[in-house]
């Protein structure tokens, strides 16, 4: 099922072209530490961690994305502490710019709503995880800006 879903994509991308998708991702602080979340296995990057977020929706501001998000996936509410640098990645079959925001939460429960698995990191556990290649990379770009907020 899976790879029949990853085909698809693929197919649809080879006639369509690949589009820049806008996506925001919370990197959501709390004593010192990094929210981590696994993707689910039927996912286009099964089982690997990530920052939690998601595509802007047509309309939508890059703020109003990310809360919505975090409420959807994990079920707080967060507070923007300030943007850091954007990336642009290339999957092959999707390329997407990510859009980190520092946040903190500000209400509700934490929970998995969407994801395999959960955890807070600190900076030298980043590399503990199988991170999704444009996370890795974004967290890498960011390291020195991350360290203020830690």
């Amino acid at each position: 099922m899976l790879f029949l879903k990853f085909f698809k994509t693929l197919v649809f991308c080879y006639f369509y072209g690949v589009k820049l998708i806008d996506v925001t991702c919370a990197i959501l602080v709390e004593n010192g530490k990094i929210l981590a979340c696994q993707r689910k296995f039927n996912t286009d990057h099964p089982l690997k961690w990530e920052l939690p977020g998601g595509k802007i929706e047509t309309g939508e501001t890059k703020t109003a994305c990310i809360q919505r998000e975090i409420v959807e996936e994990l079920g707080v509410n967060v507070k923007v502490l300030t943007e850091l640098t954007a990336l642009n990645y290339d999957y092959g079959f999707k390329k997407i710019r990510l859009i980190p925001f520092v946040c903190e939460i500000t209400s509700g429960i934490l929970e998995a709503h969407e994801h395999e698995s959960i955890k807070w990191l600190a900076l030298n556990e980043l590399k503990e995880v199988d991170w999704a290649e444009a996370d890795r990379l974004l967290l890498k770009t960011n390291l020195k800006e991350l360290k203020c907020w830690l």
